[in-house]
């Protein structure tokens, strides 16, 4: 599958099955992580791997209400790092950029292992970092959902996730968010 491939295929479902994790597939994922370029090769990120069941469930308690989807996930990455981890140049705080970067990296590599891998903005940052002993000076930035893709729709998902389920939710045209030579309002 090429590049382009994967990125098509790529897709934040919330219908999930369990999926066998195993260390072979977490050094996987890490292993593509692990190459992604970042300011000065300082890699600030870091990832939490956790699919013990026990551990899934407190995790679950520290999720919104518009995730209760993610408890049928098989593993949950916690991405975390902190601004002293990366370039701090003026106010360019370059941690989130070279982060997100890496953890695109995971996601695009766990589609093509057949995964789902969908990142979550919806918890409870402190009660999270507690649960998976994530220290207080780190950022939790984002947690991400990993399962396999089911068929068959979860039932606790809205009318229009359980749409996006079935096809790819609409995206902005190109011309909404690129500009060429100098930013131009775009009137709608």
């Amino acid at each position: 599958m090429s590049v382009k491939e994967t990125i098509e295929k790529r897709r934040a479902y919330r219908s999930l099955e369990p999926v066998k994790i195993t260390q072979d597939m977490i050094n996987n994922l890490a292993e593509v992580a692990k190459i992604s370029p970042s300011c000065g090769n300082k890699q600030p990120w870091r990832f939490l791997f956790a699919y013990d069941k026990q551990v899934l469930k407190q995790l679950f308690t520290a999720l919104s209400g518009g995730n209760k989807w993610a408890e049928k996930a098989s593993m949950i990455v916690g991405v975390f790092s902190k601004p002293e981890n990366d370039c701090m140049i003026g106010e360019r705080l370059y941690y989130l950029f070279d982060t997100g970067m890496a953890t695109a990296f995971i996601m695009l590599r766990a589609t093509e292992l057949g995964l789902v891998a969908h990142p979550i903005a919806g918890f409870d940052e402190t009660s999270a970092k507690e649960i998976l002993g994530i220290p207080n000076a780190m950022r939790l930035i984002t947690l991400i959902i990993i399962g396999k893709h089911s068929k068959d729709v979860n039932p606790v998902l809205s009318e229009s996730m359980k749409l996006g389920e079935k096809q790819r939710p609409p995206r902005k045209a190109i011309e909404d968010f690129i500009y060429i030579d100098k930013f131009e309002e775009h009137i709608n």
